[in-house]
């Protein structure tokens, strides 16, 4: 049976005793990268307005904010105890698939912040007006852009 040697024979010369006195260890060299990133990711700021007005006729709102391109708008609300559902969508909802249209909310401001319609939305929704998205389905901000999204859950009558 032949035996091959993988690793090659180092010879050392006379004056070389050990491979640290032939093959002397670099010095460490520093190197630092300018970074051109900001010190935190844009977020986006959101504002939740209630579906039907209080006792005295104001509408509650809830606040939350959101890294820039991370979350989905549903998952925004949820984190955040936010209620997005109503009866009907407590009970049957598909769970973020895009399927039942229970999410359904209506951008006031801040349009430019979330990301096109999907192809889901374009066919769930292709009668209701351009300000209605599906929570489930819509990505808030775009990991560049900051600003201010309002949002407002629309009442189960009006869908």
């Amino acid at each position: 049976m032949a035996s091959i040697n993988i690793f090659p024979a180092i010879s050392l010369s006379a004056g070389c005793r050990t491979p640290t006195t032939c093959f002397p260890r670099r010095r460490p060299t520093s190197v630092s990268f300018a970074t051109n990133s900001p010190e935190s990711p844009p977020e986006i700021e959101l504002e939740f307005i209630g579906p039907k007005p209080d006792g005295d006729g104001s509408y509650p709102v809830d606040k939350a904010k959101a890294m820039s391109g991370e979350k989905l708008l549903r998952n925004i609300m949820l984190d955040n105890k936010i209620e997005l559902y109503a009866t009907y969508g407590k009970l049957m909802n598909c769970g973020g698939g895009g399927s039942c249209g229970t999410c359904i909310v209506e951008i006031i401001e801040g349009k430019d912040l979330l990301n096109e319609r999907t192809n889901t939305e374009l066919r769930y929704l292709k009668k209701k007006p351009e300000s209605w998205r599906l929570a489930c389905q819509t990505i808030v901000g775009n990991k560049e852009n900051s600003g201010k999204v309002v949002v407002q859950r629309i009442p189960q009558s009006k869908k």
